[in-house]
């Protein structure tokens, strides 16, 4: 079993959570605008990726690039772990690869606590990438609790990098938030990011 079997039903029932799905999670987040480097690349490669429409090309055109910004405008130093193992737990299922998690750790060649958040990249279906999202957060919380470096809260996001959909996973609660952002409110999904990275 690997993160990528867990449905939010799942998810909830293996690992005693309750899901919240009725907030808006970031309305306090004040947006931030792109640079204009990233307002060109995606001005360029967004028809691409999503004419493409595969999870790779939405990735490496959509996803990566947020991401990336979403680090170099944020307060704290952040690392990107793109397509990284991450074995925590596989008595429990929580095993597998995430396709991004985000760390403050300023190491770059293994995962090192704290990670904050783990974003899911999916091609279409956001609600079958919710399960494997919040089986990869529950994956964070322990590690970085077994590392002795415990946060209050870990984030969450998956997306088809043309819609974005937060989580957080705070005590036994799961919270889905009520919004879904889209591509065309970019600065709003990097205030989301930056405000997460910020912690």
């Amino acid at each position: 079993m690997a993160y990528s079997d867990f449905d939010l039903q799942k998810v909830l029932t293996d690992f005693s959570l309750v899901s919240h799905e009725t907030t808006d999670l970031f309305t306090a987040a004040t947006p931030v605008e792109p640079s204009d480097h990233l307002r060109a690349w995606l001005d360029e490669f967004t028809p691409v990726a999503l004419g493409i429409g595969s999870e790779l090309a939405r990735s490496v055109y959509l996803i990566a690039p947020i991401l990336a910004e979403a680090m170099r405008r944020s307060s704290t130093p952040v690392t990107m772990a793109p397509g990284v193992t991450f074995d925590v737990d596989r008595t429990r299922g929580l095993t597998g690869m995430c396709d991004y998690l985000l760390t403050r750790a300023k190491e770059r060649f293994f995962v090192t606590a704290p990670v904050f958040a783990a974003v899911e990249a999916k091609k279409e279906d956001l609600v079958a990438g919710l399960g494997q999202c919040a089986a990869e957060m529950v994956a964070i919380r322990i590690f970085n609790e077994r590392k002795g470096k415990p946060l209050p809260a870990v984030f969450g996001c998956a997306t088809s990098g043309n819609v974005w959909k937060f989580l957080r996973l705070e005590g036994e609660t799961l919270f889905i938030d009520r919004i879904e952002y889209y591509l065309s409110d970019v600065p709003k999904i990097l205030g989301i990011l930056v405000s997460i990275a910020n912690g």
